[in-house]
C-alpha cells in the first residue's frame, strides 16, 4: 500500500486500486473530477467528460447530504469491464431522484446521473454510511 498527500486530499493505492480520500469541502467535486479524469485517461477511455460529470454530481450529493470523509474510487465491473465510479460517505441518508421541477434551483444531479450512467445505485455499509455508484457507458 502506498499513499501520497496532495494538499488536503490523500490518494491511497492498494495494489491496482486507487482511492481519493477527501475531507468534505467545496473543493471536493473538483478533486474528484481530476482523479476520475486521470483514471480514465490512464486506461485509454475517451469519454472522460461524462465520467467527470457523474462523479461531480455524486460527490456534490455526498458533500451536501452525507457525512465526511468522502472516498472516491473507480473499479471495473468484472462481468462487462465497464468502469464503475463509487463515492462513499459516512451519512445514513439514501440518495433519491427528485421529481422534475421547472422552478427548483437544485435537485437535478441524480437525474443527470440516471440519464448518463448505464445504471446506478446506493449500497449501505456495514458500519454505517453508504456507497453511491454509477456504471459508466463507453
Amino acid at each position: 500500500m502506498s499513499s501520497r498527500v496532495e494538499g488536503e486530499e490523500m490518494i491511497v493505492q492498494v495494489g491496482a486500486l486507487e482511492l481519493l480520500v477527501r475531507r468534505a469541502d467545496e473543493r471536493a467535486p473538483a478533486a474528484a473530477r481530476r482523479f476520475v479524469g486521470e483514471w480514465f485517461w490512464d486506461r485509454g477511455f475517451e469519454d472522460v467528460h461524462t465520467a467527470q460529470l457523474i462523479v461531480s454530481e455524486l460527490v456534490t450529493n455526498a458533500l451536501l447530504h452525507g457525512e465526511p470523509p468522502i472516498v472516491v474510487r473507480v473499479v471495473r465491473d468484472e462481468a462487462d469491464g465497464l468502469p464503475v465510479i463509487q463515492v462513499e460517505d459516512c451519512g445514513d441518508g439514501e440518495p433519491c431522484v427528485q421529481e422534475e421541477s421547472d422552478t427548483a434551483i437544485g435537485g437535478r444531479g441524480l437525474l443527470l446521473v440516471a440519464a448518463l450512467a448505464e445504471e446506478w445505485g446506493t449500497d449501505p455499509l456495514t458500519g454505517g454510511g453508504k456507497v453511491t455508484w454509477a456504471k459508466c457507458v463507453l
